[in-house]
């Protein structure tokens, strides 16, 4: 069951949900509208590896905004910092965005109850296009979890996003054993 707006405001109320800053305007009847973080990130190397530390050059959008080009994986972050302690976010492009040909993730639209950071986003474009510090880029849906939580996303040991960062972070692939 996806929350509604009405039941989006009672989780903030009671702390389950929390979004900094938040700003009612950008409640939607069931989501909540995320702006695109000054920050953004691209890979060095041309090439990746998954079995490597892939490092990233970090810049900032200037007032004018910034051209993104095809064939390039830009990270960005969202301005707004979240928590979610009840149930389970997803992180959906908005349709304005899109028909400006604006993939913002490629794979990872879903975050883990006990998620608590700024949602680095994987912005991709099919044609140029110019992108501003504080456009709305995203919406947040909720969705309820039935069952109890055994392992939130903030406790454990193994979760390799858990530092509060206004940055994008780069791929953490590489932790993982295979």
């Amino acid at each position: 069951m996806i929350l509604s707006d009405s039941e989006i405001l009672k989780c903030i109320d009671e702390g389950t949900i929390v979004i900094e800053p938040f700003d009612r305007e950008r409640l939607g009847t069931n989501s909540y509208d995320v702006r695109l973080g000054a920050a953004l990130a691209t890979y060095r190397d041309p090439v990746l590896d998954a079995k490597k530390h892939n490092e990233v050059d970090h810049f900032t959008i200037p007032e004018e905004g910034i051209v993104l080009e095809p064939g390039k994986t830009y990270l960005g972050v969202t301005q707004e910092y979240t928590e979610t302690h009840a149930h389970v976010p997803f992180l959906e492009g908005k349709s304005s965005v899109g028909r400006l040909g604006i993939d913002i993730h490629a794979t990872a639209g879903k975050g883990d109850v006990g998620f608590c950071n700024h949602w680095t986003l994987e912005i991709s474009v099919h044609q140029p296009v110019r992108v501003y510090a504080g456009m709305p880029i995203a919406q947040l849906i909720y969705f309820e979890v039935q069952g109890d939580i055994i392992q939130y996303y903030n406790k454990k040991r193994s979760a390799k996003y858990n530092e509060r960062r206004t940055v994008p972070v780069e791929s953490m692939m590489w932790k993982n054993q295979f």
